[in-house]
C-alpha cells in the first residue's frame, strides 16, 4: 500500500499532551524534545462535544503562535474527530520549551481531547 505523503521521519518529531476536557477554559502542556519549526498543531476528540465550538490557540513559552489557531466544530462531532493549523510565524522553538495548547471551553459536554504539535528539526 503506498503512503499518501513521504515523512522525512528523522527531521520531524510529533508531541502530545492531553486535555481532560475541552469544554472548560484550559491548557495542556507539552515539551520540544528539539529545536526546530512547529509545522503543525492539531487535537482529536475523545467524544462528541455539543452546543457551541471549542476555539483552540497554541504558544510556545508564552508567546503565541502566528497561525496556530484552529476551531472544534460541535456540529457533527464524534469521538476521533481531527482538526489542524499550519503555523505561519513565532513557530521556532527550543529544546526544552513548553508547547501549550489552549482551548477557550466554548462548548459543553465533558470531553477529552489529545493535542498535538510537529516539529521540524532545525
Amino acid at each position: 500500500m503506498a503512503l499518501t505523503v513521504n515523512h522525512p521521519l528523522l527531521k520531524q518529531v510529533r508531541v502530545y499532551a492531553y486535555m481532560a476536557d475541552v469544554s472548560t477554559a484550559s491548557s495542556a502542556f507539552a515539551i520540544a524534545p528539539i529545536r526546530g519549526k512547529v509545522i503543525e498543531v492539531g487535537s482529536v476528540l475523545y467524544a462528541a462535544i455539543t452546543v457551541a465550538d471549542s476555539a483552540m490557540s497554541t504558544k510556545i513559552a508564552g508567546t503565541a503562535i502566528t497561525g496556530g489557531t484552529w476551531t472544534v466544530t460541535q456540529s457533527g462531532s464524534a469521538a476521533g474527530d481531527v482538526d489542524s493549523a499550519t503555523p505561519t510565524g513565532a513557530n521556532a522553538v527550543t529544546e526544552g520549551q513548553n508547547i501549550e495548547f489552549v482551548t477557550d471551553g466554548g462548548s459543553t459536554t465533558t470531553a477529552p481531547m489529545m493535542c498535538y504539535a510537529v516539529i521540524e528539526a532545525a
